[in-house]
């Protein structure tokens, strides 16, 4: 990643404090959400209720709770496949669907989540396939899960799901990008529509940094030259490049709205590139 500029003898941002300041403004609302949500079997995403969702989510405040104690977390191949797999295991093994229940083990795994985060002090700690990851991008992936699925029940249920940027923007430069970084080349990728696929883009943040990313035939890297040789330039605002990336919505909405800008050599394989990705 090409980090952001900063004033000459500015400090680093502590991304962990960030993130769990972030947390403490997202998860009420969240919990205030799920709460609010009359019937638990509301259809959400793909086959999930809303009450799989909430479900899923407290599964994912349990492990990335245990990830930063240092504790064990679930085995599992971090691909489309693989992470649908351990998910519909989790969600069988839990009956538990009531939305209040949820809403109140949600509100306490944030609170236990919080605290062991606030005595982490470790550089790396385990992740999911063996990933080790600094303890505070464990705790962007957690905000990025709440964004995602919160963002997933309002608008299964019609309600408003706002999306700050510096929020998005911490689930995109905290978790993403890490994760890209320490995950196998081939994790966020259809490897059927991926294998022939070669691009390099760079992709600005607006309010953030710069990021190369480098498609080579099934694989997805970063790379910190130059951005000179690049097939394309974009530009987006955080909360709609998440959106897109996870695909929750397309390409064309944030185009139109200015949210999302392109250009360069070959930048109709932005395109091509968004039906390659397949985030876990």
């Amino acid at each position: 990643m090409i980090p952001a500029a900063t004033p000459s003898g500015a400090r680093a941002p502590d991304t962990m404090a960030q993130a769990r300041a972030a947390l403490r403004d997202v998860v009420p609302s969240l919990v205030a959400l799920v709460r609010s949500v009359p019937d638990a079997n509301t259809a959400s995403v793909g086959a999930w209720t809303v009450g799989d969702v909430a479900a899923h989510l407290s599964h994912v405040f349990r492990f990335d709770t245990d990830a930063v104690a240092g504790g064990p977390v679930p085995e599992a191949t971090v691909t489309t496949a693989g992470m649908a797999e351990v998910n519909a295991k989790m969600l069988a093994e839990d009956g538990e669907r009531d939305l209040a229940v949820l809403a109140d083990r949600i509100n306490a795994l944030a609170d236990e989540f919080d605290d062991v985060a606030s005595r982490s002090r470790a550089a790396t700690v385990g992740w999911l396939q063996g990933a080790r990851l600094p303890p505070s991008a464990v705790a962007c992936h957690l905000l990025e899960e709440c964004l995602i699925h919160g963002h997933d029940i309002a608008t299964a249920t019609g309600r408003p799901w706002p999306i700050q940027r510096h929020h998005a923007l911490l689930a995109i430069e905290g978790a993403a990008l890490p994760l890209i970084a320490a995950l196998p080349p081939t994790a966020f990728l259809d490897q059927e529509k991926a294998g022939t696929f070669r691009a390099r883009f760079e992709l600005r943040l607006r309010g953030g940094g710069r990021t190369l990313l480098v498609f080579d035939r099934g694989s997805l890297t970063l790379d910190a030259g130059s951005a000179r040789d690049v097939d394309a330039h974009v530009s987006a605002d955080p909360p709609a490049l998440m959106l897109l990336f996870i695909g929750r919505q397309g390409m064309w909405k944030p185009l139109l709205e200015g949210k999302l800008a392109t250009w360069g050599r070959r930048p109709w394989k932005l395109a091509r590139m968004l039906t390659v990705i397949s985030p876990p």
